[in-house]
């Protein structure tokens, strides 16, 4: 009798179990995990959600002092919600991709018509204000509120594919894979659950780095399919780059910086004097205001929006 063979789609979801992981990688965590305003229990629902916004593609260090400023001036969804969405901006920083500041303003005034002013708990309720995707919901809803969601940052993707898919990188974009490998490993405890998304975030963001991983400091470098099969190169898509210098980006950040110091209306020449290429300025001015970072205003000046 022969033995049964795997089906031809099956992936490490199929027959993977994340209980010889949550216990070492959890531990870990008790004993490495970074003191972060953010996880303290006074931050609540806001102070989470806050953070979650702020750290998309943006590293702690450049977060903290910005985040601490943000709670202080508004420290419920209410209190930014009944400022200009330009102060959002203004505020935001040199954090980059701003337009987050006016998603995260815009999640605020929904908060605030929709649920009184509270964050609220229910996965579903978080997913459907304006600026929250598929992992800010699951985040608020494991980190604030100690619920069972899979939350897979780019941290935890890469932890997941070199433990237990064998490979150096997850691909550039999440995959139905990828989910269906999240919700396998995820414990069925959701105190458990919640310090796990938190743990292997973790793990991610300090030992098993995109580049210079640490194995040594691993806790499950002993069961790690990629260390396990001798650390093979990436062989996917080229991994995607993060460029700066002369884009349209950094053009749009100078005249951002401009306005968000001018406490009037800003004239044309002022902003004509940060970059030296006219046709690439405009076009970074033309797509601040179709974002709606910048209002133009009658006369050719303009400023951070008012509404």
């Amino acid at each position: 009798m022969t033995a049964p063979t795997k089906p031809p789609h099956s992936s490490p979801a199929d027959d993977v179990s994340g209980a010889d992981l949550h216990v070492p990688v959890i531990d870990w965590f008790d004993d490495h995990a970074r003191d972060l305003p953010w996880r303290h229990p006074e931050a609540g629902a806001w102070g989470v959600m806050v953070s979650e916004f702020m750290l998309q593609q943006t590293p702690v260090s450049r977060v903290l002092p910005v985040y601490e400023q943000w709670l202080a001036r508004w420290p419920r969804p209410a209190d930014l919600a009944a400022d200009a969405p330009g102060e959002a901006v203004r505020a935001w920083g040199r954090l980059g991709y701003p337009r987050r500041a006016l998603r995260l303003h815009g999640a605020a005034v929904a908060i605030t018509e929709r649920h009184g002013g509270d964050v609220p708990s229910d996965h579903g309720q978080l997913l459907a204000l304006p600026g929250i995707g598929e992992y800010t919901a699951a985040a608020v809803a494991s980190f604030a509120y100690g619920q069972r969601h899979a939350v897979l940052d780019t941290n935890v993707r890469r932890v997941f594919a070199r433990a237990v898919t064998g490979v150096q990188y997850p691909p550039n974009a999440t995959t139905a894979a990828e989910r269906r490998l999240a919700r396998a490993l995820l414990p069925e405890d959701e105190g458990t659950a919640a310090r796990w998304a938190a743990a292997s975030m973790e793990l991610g963001a300090l030992v098993c780095t995109a580049k210079n991983e640490t194995c040594v400091r691993c806790p499950i470098a002993g069961q790690c399919a990629w260390r396990l099969a001798g650390k093979p190169e990436h062989d996917g898509p080229p991994r995607r780059g993060q460029t700066y210098a002369g884009t349209d980006r950094q053009v749009r950040g100078k005249l951002l910086a401009v306005l968000r110091e001018a406490h009037a209306p800003v004239p044309q020449e002022a902003l004509d004097r940060v970059w030296h290429e006219p046709v690439q300025r405009a076009r970074a001015l033309d797509g601040l205001v179709a974002d709606g970072l910048v209002e133009p205003l009658p006369g050719g000046t303009y400023r951070l929006p008012l509404t």
